[in-house]
């Protein structure tokens, strides 16, 4: 059983900062990627950003040069600094990683940009 929690969500107003970090309950060494996902209200949810245990990096299109995902193999964390923030980055955020062939969620946490 691999627990996530998310933390450091909150409101923010266009153009400002947020990080994001996941704690995990097992060494993240033995995760082979992890990533962050979101869903905004009425919407699927998609994948933000995904960083390998070599430490490359992936991120979506509307995220690209203004998130950066980082992880912490001594604390076990996996961190996403959200800068220039938009409106549209208004979503809960979640925290996931596979685990032999079982996929597991943190419970999100919310993050609101007001204009």
């Amino acid at each position: 059983q691999v627990h996530l929690v998310e933390s450091g969500g909150g409101l923010v107003q266009a153009g400002g900062s947020l990080r994001l970090s996941c704690a995990t309950s097992r060494s993240i060494f033995r995760f082979n990627t992890m990533y962050w996902h979101r869903q905004a209200p009425g919407k699927q949810r998609e994948l933000v950003a995904a960083i390998t245990l070599s430490g490359s990096t992936n991120y979506a299109d509307s995220v690209k040069g203004r998130f950066t995902i980082s992880r912490d193999n001594a604390k076990n964390t996996v961190d996403l600094q959200m800068n220039s923030l938009k409106p549209e980055d208004t979503a809960v955020y979640y925290c996931h990683t596979v685990d032999y062939g079982i996929g597991y969620w943190g419970q999100g946490t919310q993050v609101t940009v007001s204009s």
